[in-house]
C-alpha cells in the first residue's frame, strides 16, 4: 500500500504566468487554461491516462459528450496502469488515507476530461457525483471520505464545483479499488 500522500500528490515545479496572460500559461509549446493552473499552484498534476490491467476490457467511453453535458464513468485512483490505492475503508485503509484515495480518484477523472475534452476550462459547472467506498463491516462514514473528491472540485473551480452528491458504501469494488466515482459535468 503506498504512502498516505501517494505520488499523485506530486509537487511541480512549473512556472506559471499571471497577471493579464492568467487564463493562459506556457508550458513547453502548449496552453494550459486556468484549472491547470490552479492545480500547478497546489503543487498538484494530473496524472497518466487510466490503461486497462492485464486481462481486463473496458468496452465502454471513460467521458460521453451528449447535449451539452459529460457523463463521466466510473474512476478509481490510478495512475496509468498503476492503483494508488486499495483495500477496504475501516480495515486496511483509514478515513484520511480514503480521502486521499477519492482526491486521487478526481485528478483520475480530470486526466480523462482533459483528453476528451481538449481543456479542463470547457467544464462549465459540476452537476452530479456519485461516489462509492469499499467499506469493512461498521463502516458508515462514507461521506467523509468522498469529501476528497469534492473538496479538490470546489477548490479548482469555486462555486462552479459545487454539486449534488450521494456516498454510498459497499462490499466491493472492482480491483480492489476503495473509491470509485462517477460524474455528470455540464459543458461551457
Amino acid at each position: 500500500m503506498p504512502s498516505r500522500r501517494a505520488t499523485i500528490l506530486v509537487r511541480r515545479s512549473t512556472r506559471t504566468t499571471r497577471g493579464s496572460d492568467a487564463r493562459h500559461a506556457v508550458s513547453g509549446t502548449r496552453a494550459v487554461g486556468l484549472i491547470e493552473n490552479r492545480l500547478a499552484e497546489m503543487g498538484l498534476e494530473l496524472p497518466a491516462a487510466l490503461v486497462a490491467p492485464p486481462g481486463v476490457r473496458l468496452p465502454y467511453e471513460s467521458v460521453r459528450i451528449h447535449g451539452g453535458l459529460a457523463y463521466v464513468s466510473g474512476h478509481g485512483p490510478f495512475d496509468g496502469d498503476r492503483q494508488l490505492f486499495s483495500g477496504r475503508v475501516g480495515a486496511e485503509l483509514d478515513v484520511e488515507q480514503a480521502y486521499d484515495a477519492a482526491r486521487a480518484t478526481a485528478l483520475s477523472m480530470l486526466t480523462s476530461l482533459k483528453r476528451d475534452l481538449g481543456e479542463l476550462d470547457r467544464v462549465a459547472t459540476w452537476i452530479k457525483v456519485l461516489g462509492f467506498v469499499t467499506c469493512a463491516e461498521g463502516f458508515n462514514v462514507t461521506p467523509s471520505v468522498i469529501n476528497g473528491f469534492s473538496d479538490l472540485i470546489l477548490e479548482l473551480w469555486g462555486e462552479a464545483g459545487r454539486h449534488a452528491r450521494s456516498a454510498i458504501g459497499a462490499a466491493e469494488l472492482p480491483l480492489g479499488m476503495p473509491v470509485e466515482v462517477e460524474a455528470i459535468v455540464a459543458l461551457a
